[in-house]
């Protein structure tokens, strides 16, 4: 079957789904179509909390409402082949569709670590798709001894959901000498392995898996160091990478870690082609350098880029790239990080200070649900422009790094945030008088 569509968008996750939206909004007039290769995808921030949070896996499922809602068409079916001379688009069902623009939200793909053994049965990795999310979940409830490997944000929430399942033990594997390492300094890593410890996950670092061990069935793990621990079931959470072989294959520019290459309006080396998401390149904010960086909040933001600017620049809203803003919650403890952390400012050779606060996100401290919340601000010390924060405490925690990240984009620096003018109120922030980003601010300031 031949088929022409204005606008084709390879991929329905949250960036594919935004990217199509959005075209809808700007060129009501086209015809757009969403071509997805999973028939029951789900939503990829749920996926840890559909193990024990939620009351059925079916709950975070990713429907086509929006999509429908929208006059936009659904195609299921998997891309396989783009002819840019022809601008058309193969499929495994041997379809073919033509395309003036083309938006590709191919996402990314499992990294499986290189050990030995890690195909052996009871070995799962994750996978955006409902059916199999549902077998895993399955096989995880039956279970006494589930390990999960990698402990950044994907293998820490794993972990922490896993544990709320009665009579399981869950250990928390990873090779770096502490969680979150990439995202956060040492204090704010410590957080969250004591938090996690507190779950009755046993988290194990500086460690290294060497095997997986077993026959038909997984038995047992073998360390670097020797020791080896029965275990049932593995879950691979150490994260992902781009795909982007269908763009490779059509000779796009593809990045040193096989993001595809976009410039800071979403366009490949194709003018017609856009790239959103996890398969796109992603470069840091401050150096431009390249980052690994896969979150759907960027992945929305470079959509809503894209989708406004098909056909046109319409709007002029640049992509000038990723400050890498992440947050998590670990068993009612919320942490949160955006920009650089300390570590990462002094290996790219800035010169910083830094600011700290702690305060009680509720006034009077002694009213019910209050939290301490605990701030940390990096700066340039020439300059005073804000570099990165980090943020650890109560649920209000997940605004209050949002507000660091506007902070970082509008290069605010310490002497405005210092007389940031805020809303405060009782029941839902720290007083006036103690604002923990403003304390941060002046603990900075009094170090210049």
């Amino acid at each position: 079957m031949n088929k022409k569509v204005d606008v084709l968008v390879i991929g329905a996750g949250p960036a594919g789904i935004i990217s199509a939206v959005t075209a809808r909004k700007y060129y009501p007039e086209k015809k757009i179509a969403v071509m997805k290769s999973i028939n029951k995808g789900v939503i990829p921030c749920g996926i840890p909390y559909m193990f024990a949070s939620l009351k059925d896996p079916e709950e975070n499922k990713l429907g086509n409402a929006a999509l429908e809602k929208n006059n936009i068409d659904v195609i299921v079916d998997e891309a396989v082949k783009i002819d840019r001379a022809e601008k058309t688009v193969s499929t495994e069902k041997e379809n073919i569709y033509g395309y003036d623009k083309l938006i590709l939200a191919t996402g990314s793909e499992p990294i499986t670590p290189p050990i030995k053994g890690i195909d052996t049965k009871g070995v799962y990795k994750i996978y955006k798709d409902m059916i199999y999310l549902k077998k895993l979940i399955e096989e995880t409830k039956k279970a006494k001894n589930v390990l999960i490997l990698g402990g950044g944000f994907i293998g820490v929430e794993l972990a922490d959901e896993i544990s709320k399942i009665k009579g399981l033990n869950v250990y928390l594997v990873e090779m770096l000498p502490e969680i979150l390492a990439n995202s956060f300094d040492s204090e704010f890593s410590k957080i969250a392995e004591e938090t996690l410890k507190l779950s009755g996950v046993k988290v194990l670092t500086n460690t290294r898996v060497e095997e997986v061990i077993g026959g038909e069935q997984i038995e047992k793990v073998l360390f670097s160091d020797g020791t080896t621990i029965a275990v049932d079931t593995i879950i691979i959470g150490t994260g992902g990478i781009p795909n982007s072989k269908i763009a490779s294959d059509a000779e796009l520019n593809i990045g040193r870690g096989r993001g595809i290459w976009v410039d800071e309006y979403m366009r490949t080396i194709d003018q017609d082609i856009f790239a959103v998401g996890d398969c796109a390149a992603k470069r840091d904010f401050y150096t431009h350098k390249e980052a690994p960086v896969m979150l759907a909040s960027t992945a929305t933001a470079e959509a809503r880029i894209a989708g406004a600017n098909l056909y046109k620049l319409k709007v002029v809203r640049e992509n000038k790239g990723t400050i890498e803003i992440y947050s998590t919650c670990i068993d009612g403890k919320a942490l949160g990080s955006a920009g650089l952390t300390e570590n990462t400012a002094k290996k790219e050779g800035f010169e910083i200070v830094t600011g700290n606060s702690e305060a009680v996100d509720k006034h009077p401290p002694t009213l019910p649900g209050a939290s301490k919340i605990k701030v940390k601000l990096i700066f340039s010390k020439n300059s005073g422009i804000i570099l990165g924060g980090q943020v650890a405490g109560g649920i209000s925690c997940g605004e209050i790094i949002n507000l660091i990240g506007v902070a970082i984009q509008k290069r605010m620096s310490f002497a405005e945030l210092e007389t940031l003018q805020m809303a405060t109120h009782p029941l839902l922030t720290s007083a006036p008088t103690v604002y923990p980003i403003v304390l941060a601010a002046q603990d900075a300031s009094s170090k210049m």
